[in-house]
C-alpha cells in the first residue's frame, strides 16, 4: 500500500447530510477499490445544519476514520436562540433589512470573531494531532476540502511542518468572492485578513482543486500553482426511462435562500395558471430543502400558494428517484456576478436523471455552457419573463399531448468513478 495512502480533512462527513458531503464521501467511495488507504479526519462533535443517516452506507469498509474534537461556536449560540442559530446554519438568513438586533449582532459577531469561519477553532489542535499523525502513519499526501475553509489552514500548518509532504487544496465554492460573505458584515480589516489567507493558501498547497472553470480563472489571478478542475457529479445510473408523475411537476432540490427569488419565474407560472387551460389544475410546483421567507412571500404574493408543495429535507438516497420521476427540474441561483462559478452540486444529479432543467440565474453562468453541451436543459437570465413563459408553455404543451420531453444526453463525463478517475491522475503524478 506504500505510495497509496493519503489523509482528507473535511468538515462534512455523514451523518451529515446536504451538498457538502456528497464530494468527497464520492471520491473516498471509488478511491478504497482502486487501491487507496484512505484515513479521513472529521470533527467529533459537530453541529450539522442537516443530517443524513442513509449517507453512512456509502462509507467504504476500508476507510480509517480518525474523529478530532471540535469546539462549536453554534452550539453555545443555540443557548440563546436555537431556531435563529439553524436558520443561520442552513444559509437561510433574511435581508438586512429584515434582520433584528440579535440577527445583525450575531451576523456580525460570526463575521468578525471566527474568521475565516466558525471552525477556526478546530485548526490549531487539529493541525498539532497530524503533524504526528501523518508521520506515524507514512502518509505523505494530504487533501483538505473546504469551505469551511479553516480546514485550509490546517493543511498549510501541516504543509509547514511536514518534510516531503504533498498537500492538495480542494474548493469545492471560492472563498472570499463567496456570495454568503456579504452577509456577515464584516469590516474592512476582517475581509484584508480573509484576502491575506486565501492568498497564502493558494500559495502554500501544491496543487489546488477547484469546481468551474470560473474559479480556476479566478484564482489564476492570485496564485501561479497548478490548478486543477474536476466538477462535481452523480453517482446513480443514468435512467431515462423512468415513470413520470402523473402531473406537471416542477421540482426544486436544495435551499432558496432570499438571493435566490426570481420575480419573473414566479410571473410566468402565475400568468400561464390564468392564461392556459388546465394549467392551474395540473402543475404543482414542489419545494425539497429550506425556503426563505423571502421566497415564500413572493409565491404568496404572485398567488401560488395553492400550487406550491412545501416537501422539507429528504435523505439523498430518496432524491434520485423524485428527479427522475419529474416533469421538469428547476434550478435557481442568485442574480449575482459572483455566483458566476458555481457549479451546485444538484446540476449533476439533475442531469443524471434525463429531465429537462428549467434554470435562471445571473447572466455568464458555467451552468449556462454546461446544460448547453450536455442538451440537459435551457438557462434564462433574472429579466427573462417571457422567454421563460413561452418555454414553460412549450413543456407543458408536450406533457398534455402524451410527449415526454427529454434531457440530457451527454452526461456520462460527470459520474463520479469518472471525475475519480482524473483526481486519481492527479494524485499519481509527480508534485
Amino acid at each position: 500500500m506504500e505510495g497509496k495512502k493519503i489523509a482528507l480533512v473535511t468538515y462534512y462527513w455523514p451523518p451529515a447530510g446536504g451538498p457538502g458531503v456528497q464530494r468527497w464521501l464520492k471520491f473516498v467511495k471509488y478511491l478504497a477499490p482502486a487501491g487507496y488507504e484512505v484515513h479521513v479526519i472529521i470533527p467529533e462533535n459537530p453541529s450539522y445544519p442537516f443530517l443524513d443517516d442513509s449517507l453512512i452506507s456509502d462509507v467504504p469498509e476500508e476507510v480509517i476514520l480518525v474523529p478530532q474534537a471540535i469546539i462549536e461556536p453554534y452550539r453555545l449560540a443555540e443557548l440563546v436562540g436555537k431556531k435563529k442559530v439553524k436558520s443561520m446554519g442552513t444559509g437561510v438568513l433574511p435581508p438586512e433589512s429584515k434582520q433584528s438586533f440579535l440577527q445583525r449582532i450575531a451576523l456580525f459577531i460570526r463575521g468578525n470573531a471566527f474568521v475565516p469561519d466558525a471552525r477556526i477553532l478546530w485548526v490549531k489542535p487539529t493541525s498539532s494531532f497530524l503533524e504526528k499523525y501523518l508521520v506515524e502513519k507514512d502518509i505523505q499526501t494530504l487533501i483538505t476540502t473546504g469551505p469551511p475553509h479553516s480546514v485550509h489552514l490546517i493543511g498549510m500548518n501541516v504543509k509547514r511542518s511536514v518534510q516531503g509532504l504533498r498537500w492538495i487544496a480542494d474548493f469545492r465554492d471560492p472563498w472570499t468572492t463567496i456570495e454568503y460573505h456579504d452577509s456577515l458584515r464584516m469590516t474592512e480589516r476582517t475581509k484584508s485578513v480573509h484576502k491575506r489567507m486565501e492568498s497564502e493558501v493558494l500559495n502554500s498547497a501544491d496543487d489546488i482543486l477547484v469546481t468551474s472553470k470560473g474559479t480556476e480563472r479566478e484564482f489564476r489571478q492570485i496564485t501561479p500553482k497548478p490548478i486543477h478542475v474536476i466538477t462535481n457529479g452523480f453517482d446513480s445510473e443514468v435512467k431515462h426511462l423512468e415513470q413520470l408523475d402523473d402531473f406537471f411537476s416542477i421540482k426544486h432540490v436544495g435551499s432558496l435562500l432570499s438571493g435566490r427569488n426570481p420575480q419573473a419565474l414566479w410571473a410566468a407560472l402565475k400568468r400561464l395558471s390564468t392564461e392556459v387551460e388546465g394549467f392551474s389544475t395540473s402543475v404543482r410546483l414542489q419545494l425539497y430543502g429550506a425556503v426563505s421567507a423571502e421566497v415564500l412571500e413572493s409565491i404568496k404574493r404572485f398567488g401560488l400558494e395553492n400550487i406550491t408543495d412545501l416537501k422539507g429535507y429528504i435523505p439523498h438516497a430518496e432524491v434520485v428517484g423524485r428527479l427522475a420521476a419529474s416533469q421538469i427540474l428547476l434550478l435557481i441561483e442568485a442574480n449575482n456576478p459572483k455566483k458566476r462559478c458555481i457549479l451546485p452540486g444538484k446540476l449533476f444529479e439533475y442531469l443524471s436523471s434525463g429531465r429537462p432543467v428549467v434554470a435562471v440565474g445571473v447572466a455568464g453562468s458555467d451552468i449556462e455552457e454546461i446544460l448547453e453541451s450536455s442538451g440537459g436543459g435551457r438557462y434564462f437570465h433574472y429579466d427573462d419573463e417571457q422567454k421563460i413563459y413561452d418555454h414553460l408553455l412549450d413543456l407543458f404543451t408536450a406533457y398534455k399531448n402524451g410527449k415526454s420531453n427529454p434531457g440530457a444526453d451527454n452526461v456520462m463525463q460527470y459520474h463520479r468513478k469518472t471525475l475519480c478517475n482524473q483526481l486519481i491522475a492527479l494524485l499519481e503524478s509527480n508534485p
